[in-house]
């Protein structure tokens, strides 16, 4: 009688396993599809900002702040385009083997362009 309590047990707890790793399996977040062809991607991320990419794609491998150069100002002021008043914030986030170029292939790097949050360029490189 003792045995068959064990096994009882045993089935029960069993049972009780699976029951709770198939609710975690179904509670887990959908994966983010890793890769996108190119159409895709352009109406995807074109003109959304930093935190709408973010949530979408995860953090970028890699940002790079732009610089103006030390003699802008002068060649500005020459052209008479000169606008101290606007400030531009323009930052590149860089994703890697993101995008298909054809069935099999990805292009090595991803870049997308924010000036003042926004995606406002996105180009890909098998170069970088």
């Amino acid at each position: 009688m003792q045995f068959k309590q064990v096994i009882t047990g045993f089935m029960a707890a069993t049972m009780l396993a699976g029951l709770m790793f198939n609710a975690s399996v179904e509670a887990a977040p959908k994966s983010k599809p890793t890769t996108y062809d190119e159409v895709a991607f352009l109406k995807a991320f074109s003109g959304k900002s930093r935190k709408q990419v973010s949530e979408a794609l995860g953090q970028p491998l890699k940002k790079e702040q732009s610089v103006k150069p030390s003699n802008a100002d002068s060649f500005i002021a020459q052209a008479g385009q000169m606008d101290k008043s606007k400030s531009v914030n323009v930052e590149m986030w860089y994703y890697a083997n993101l995008v298909k170029y054809d069935a099999k292939n990805t292009y090595k790097s991803t870049e997308l362009t924010f000036v003042n949050d926004r995606c406002q360029n996105i180009a890909f490189f098998n170069t970088k």
